[in-house]
C-alpha cells in the first residue's frame, strides 16, 4: 500500500480533436492518478469529459506552441492522437525537452508515414505481406500496371487521412489507370501521392491489432474489425472507418498467438535492430489469407474508430499502461479486456469522403445520453456559441457494450438513431461478417438444408400439452362449487353468486407472460411496446371466456432495477390497458440478479374480468353444430408467440436486427418484429352483448391447430381453408429462410389470424359488419365439421399453398 500512496498525480496533454481523442480522454479520466487532461484543441464534447479542459487555440501541428504550453502547465505526460504530428517528429521535440511522451519518435513513425518504407522494412525482416513494387515515376508505374496479371491495390506513399488506398472494384484495369493518374499526376492526395505502392490484392477478412509496446514487450487488446468503405456491403470509396466491433469470432487464441509470433514480435525486434525502437501504440492491419495472416499496413497510433470500440472493453488504468510503455516496464503490467462485445457506428456528413458541409446544427435526443453502457464519441464537432455543429466528415460515433454482439449492435444502432443533423449517413451492416460466421449463425448450406422447428429453438409444444394434462387433476382437487372452468382453457371463471355473493357477476381471470419477444426488445433497446404484448396476452385470453377485462396486475423481474427501462415497460402496459379498457391496478417489481442475466427482465401479468349476471360464459360447446362458420380476425404479425424460432431463423440468416426487414423494407427487422400484439377487446365486446358468438379462440402458441380445438366439443372439428386468406409476408419469409415445414408453421405461428370466432351462418353478415366498423379485417376461414372419436380437432386444407 505504501507504494500506491507514493504515486504522483498526472497532468496530461492530449493532442488531437477527433473521436479517437474523445475516447482517450474518456478512458484516461477514469484513472485515479490523472488530475487534469488538457485537450489540444479538443472538440465539441471533450471539454465535457470529467477532468478534461479544451485548449482550442492550440493546433496539433504547432509543435513550438504545444511545447510552451506543456512547460507552462507542468505537463507530466503528452499523449499524441493523430499520425501527422507523430510523423513530423513531435515526440522528439517533447522528449528532447525532458517531457514524457506516449508515441514513437519520427524515425519509428515512418512505418506509417511512408508505405514504401514500411513495405521495404517488411521485406528486410521477412514479415508476411503482399508482393509489391514501389514507384516514384508515373510512366514506370503505368508500365508495371500494364504488365501485371493479378489484381492490385494502389497506395499513396504518404499520409492521406485513411483515404489514400484504392481497391480494385472489378477485373478491369481502367479504374487503376485512372486512380494512378489522379494520385501521381493530378495530385489528388497532394505530396502524399508523389510516390506510390502497387501491391497484390489480398482476399480474406481483415483484423485490426492494437498493441501497447515499450520497445521490447508487446501487449495487445482483443482484435477488432473495421469497416472502411462508405456504403453497406463494403461498397464505395474508402474512408477513415465507418464502424467497428470487437472481439471478432475469427480471431481465435491460436490465430492471435500466430500474429504475435510471425508479425508483431518480428516487427518490434526489427525496429529495435534498425535503431528506431518503437514505444507507444502500434496498429497493425492484418488480412487473413489462405496462406495465413499478412500485414496490410502499420499505423503508429490508436486507430479510429477502433479506439472508440476497444477502450470501453479495456479493463484497467490506461494512464498506467502508457507510463509503462514510455518507461520500459510493460512486462510488469497486465493489459486485459472485459468479457462482452462492443460496437461502434460512425455517423458521417452527407458527401463524405468527398466534399461535405460544415457548420450544420446537431441535435441529440436526451435518452441517447441516458442509455446504459453506451457512449457518443464526438469526432467532427465544434461548439458555436454553445450550439453543437458539424465540423468534419466523420461527425459522431455511437458505441455500445453488451454481453453479446447482437445486443451491442442493437444498442449502438438505437443510439445512432437519436443523432440528427442534415445529410447524416451511417452504414446499416456493421459486423455483418461476424453475424454470418459459423459461431454466430449457420452456414448458407445449413440454412437451406436443415429445417428449423420450434423444438430445435428450445421450445416443446408437446411437453407443454403433457404438463397441462398431468396437472389438470391437481387443479381439479382444489375446485369448489364456485369455480366453473378447468386448466387447459384460455382462462378461468369464478361464479360469485354460487359462492354466496348474491347478484354478483361471474369473474374470469387469466395469467400469462411475454417470453422470448422481450429479449428482442432488450436487443433493440425498445421497451415501450412489450407492455402492450403483456396486456394483450392476458386480456385476449379472458375475452375468449366472454368476459370484459376489468383490472390487470403485472410482475416485472429484473437482473437489477433499471428505472428508465421499467418506466418504458409500464408505459406500454398502460397503453395496452387503455386499448383493453381495463385498469392497471398494481404490480410487483423484483431484482433477481442471481437468476436473470444482466440487462434482461421477465414480464408476467394476471388479468381479471367479469360476465354480467345471466350471461353464459364462452365457449358454448353444447350449442355448436356442423356448419357453424369460422371467422378469422387478422393479426398484426407474429404477436407474442414463436419468437424462439424467429430468433433462431434470424441468427442463422446472418441478417442484423438493425437492417431493413425483407418483408417490410420501410423499417428494421427488429422493429418490425416488435409490432405489438393486437388487442381485440373493444371489437368483440360489442358482439358478446348481442350473443352473436358461440366461441372465440385466441391464436397464440400452438397456432391454429392447437388453439381451435380448445373451444370445440369432442364431436366437432375445425376445418380451415388455407386459401381463404393471404398469409403476411413475414411468415412467408420465416418459412423460406428457416426451411420450416408448413405443418410446423401451423403449430407455432398464427399465420396472420389472431382470433377465431365460431358463428352461426345466419349471423355472419351482422358479425362481419360490426367488426369491420370497429376497424377489424374479417376473413371467413372455414367451418365446423364432424369429428370421429379420437380424431384431431383442427385440419387445415390446401396447406400446400404456404409453400408457394
Amino acid at each position: 500500500m505504501a507504494a500506491e500512496t507514493e504515486k504522483e498525480s498526472l497532468c496530461i496533454l492530449l493532442i488531437g480533436g477527433g473521436g479517437r481523442e474523445h475516447a482517450l480522454a474518456w478512458k484516461l479520466s477514469q484513472s485515479a492518478r490523472v488530475e487534469t487532461i488538457f485537450c489540444a484543441p479538443g472538440n465539441g464534447a471533450t471539454g465535457n469529459v470529467r477532468k478534461a479542459v479544451n485548449v482550442p487555440h492550440l493546433s496539433p501541428d504547432s509543435h513550438a506552441d504545444l511545447l510552451v504550453f506543456a512547460k507552462k502547465s507542468n505537463i507530466d505526460l503528452v499523449v499524441v492522437g493523430p499520425e501527422v504530428p507523430l510523423v513530423a517528429g513531435i515526440v522528439d521535440v517533447f522528449e528532447s525537452n525532458g517531457i514524457q511522451c506516449f508515441g514513437p519518435r519520427a524515425a519509428a513513425a515512418r512505418m506509417e508515414g511512408s508505405k514504401t518504407f514500411a513495405k521495404d522494412f517488411m521485406a528486410r525482416h521477412h514479415i508476411p505481406t503482399a508482393r509489391y513494387r514501389n514507384f516514384s515515376d508515373y510512366a514506370e508505374a503505368r508500365q508495371h500496371l500494364e504488365s501485371v496479371d493479378y489484381k492490385v491495390v494502389l497506395k499513396a506513399d504518404g499520409l492521406a487521412a485513411g483515404k489514400g488506398v484504392i481497391l480494385p472494384s472489378s477485373d478491369s484495369k481502367q479504374q487503376m489507370y485512372d486512380a494512378l493518374k489522379a494520385t501521381m499526376v493530378d495530385k489528388q492526395f497532394g505530396s502524399a501521392g508523389s510516390e506510390v505502392v502497387f501491391e497484390e490484392y489480398l482476399e480474406g477478412q481483415e483484423l485490426s491489432f492494437l498493441s501497447f509496446v515499450d520497445g521490447y514487450t508487446i501487449k495487445s487488446l482483443v482484435p477488432a474489425q473495421d469497416h472502411k468503405q462508405i456504403f453497406d456491403n463494403d461498397q464505395g470509396p474508402n474512408t477513415g472507418g465507418m464502424g467497428c466491433y470487437a472481439p471478432t469470432p475469427i480471431a481465435s487464441e491460436k490465430l492471435v498467438q500466430e500474429v504475435h509470433r510471425t508479425i508483431l514480435q518480428p516487427t518490434i525486434n526489427g525496429m529495435r535492430k534498425e535503431r528506431m525502437p518503437f514505444k507507444g501504440l502500434l496498429f497493425t492491419g492484418i488480412m487473413l489469407t489462405r496462406d495465413g495472416p499478412k500485414v496490410l499496413e502499420y499505423n503508429v497510433r490508436f486507430g479510429d474508430p477502433e479506439t472508440q470500440t476497444l477502450l470501453p472493453l479495456m479493463d484497467g488504468d490506461l494512464a498506467e499502461v502508457m507510463l509503462a510503455c514510455t518507461d520500459g516496464y510493460l512486462d510488469t503490467i497486465d493489459v486485459e479486456c472485459k468479457p462482452g462485445s462492443c460496437v461502434t457506428v460512425v455517423a458521417a456528413a452527407g458527401g463524405y469522403p468527398g466534399s461535405y458541409n460544415k457548420g450544420d446544427p446537431i441535435t441529440i435526443d436526451a435518452e441517447a445520453h441516458e442509455a446504459k453502457d453506451t457512449n457518443i464519441f464526438h469526432a467532427g464537432t465544434s461548439l458555436d456559441s454553445g450550439a453543437l455543429r458539424t465540423a468534419g466528415g466523420r461527425v459522431l460515433a455511437a458505441t455500445a457494450v453488451a454481453p453479446d454482439l447482437e445486443t451491442a449492435l442493437s444498442k449502438a444502432y438505437n443510439t445512432v438513431s437519436k443523432i440528427h443533423f442534415e445529410g447524416i449517413h451511417y452504414r446499416k451492416d456493421i459486423a455483418h461478417r461476424a453475424l454470418s460466421h459459423p459461431s454466430v449463425s449457420a452456414s448458407k448450406h445449413e440454412r437451406s438444408e436443415v429445417p428449423l422447428t420450434y423444438a430445435s429453438a428450445g421450445v416443446s409444444i408437446d411437453a407443454g400439452t403433457e404438463l397441462v394434462n398431468r396437472i389438470k387433476s391437481l387443479a381439479a382437487s382444489t375446485r369448489q362449487f364456485s369455480t366453473t372452468s378447468s386448466i387447459g382453457g384460455f382462462g378461468g371463471q369464478v361464479d360469485l353468486a354460487a359462492a354466496g355473493y348474491e347478484q354478483s357477476p361471474i369473474i374470469s381471470s387469466g395469467v400469462d407472460g411475454v417470453g422470448t419477444k422481450s429479449r428482442l426488445a432488450i436487443r433493440m433497446n425498445k421497451h415501450d411496446t412489450i407492455g402492450i404484448d403483456l396486456v394483450a396476452m392476458v386480456a385476449n385470453d379472458i375475452l375468449t371466456e366472454g368476459a370484459e377485462p376489468l383490472w390487470l396486475m403485472d410482475t416485472m423481474n429484473m437482473h437489477k432495477l433499471d428505472v428508465e427501462t421499467g418506466v418504458s415497460i409500464v408505459e406500454g402496459v398502460a397503453n395496452g390497458c387503455i386499448q383493453a379498457n381495463c385498469n392497471l391496478a398494481g404490480g410487483e417489481t423484483a431484482e433477481l440478479g442471481d437468476i436473470i442475466k444482466e440487462g434482461h427482465y421477465i414480464l408476467d401479468a394476471s388479468c381479471s374480468g367479469a360476465l354480467r349476471k345471466g350471461r353464459k360464459p364462452l365457449p358454448w360447446k353444447d350449442d355448436m353444430e356442423k356448419g357453424d362458420v369460422l371467422l378469422g380476425l387478422t393479426s398484426s404479425g407474429p404477436h407474442s408467440n414463436g419468437y424462439s424460432l424467429i430468433q433462431k431463423i434470424i441468427e442463422r440468416s446472418g441478417l442484423p436486427f438493425s437492417s431493413p426487414a425483407p418483408w417490410e423494407p420501410s423499417t428494421s427487422v427488429g422493429l418490425s418484429l416488435l409490432t405489438p400484439t393486437k388487442i381485440y377487446v373493444r371489437s368483440l365486446l360489442a358482439l358478446f352483448e348481442k350473443d352473436l358468438v358461440k366461441g372465440a379462440a385466441h391464436i397464440t402458441g400452438g397456432g391454429l391447430v392447437e388453439n381451435l380445438p380448445r373451444i370445440l366439443p369432442k364431436g366437432l372439428r375445425a376445418e380451415v381453408e388455407a386459401k381463404s386468406w393471404s398469409v403476411p409476408e413475414v411468415f412467408r419469409w420465416l418459412k423460406k429462410e428457416g426451411n420450416v415445414e408448413k405443418e410446423e408453421m401451423a403449430r407455432v405461428f398464427n399465420m396472420g389470424i389472431g382470433m377465431v370466432l365460431v358463428v352461426v351462418e345466419g349471423h355472419v353478415s351482422e358479425v362481419t359488419k360490426i367488426l369491420e366498423e370497429k376497424g377489424e379485417k374479417v376473413v371467413r376461414i372455414g367451418e365446423l365439421v364432424g369429428r370421429e372419436e379420437g380424431g384431431v380437432g383442427c385440419v387445415i386444407q390446401d396447406i400446400e399453398i404456404w409453400d408457394q
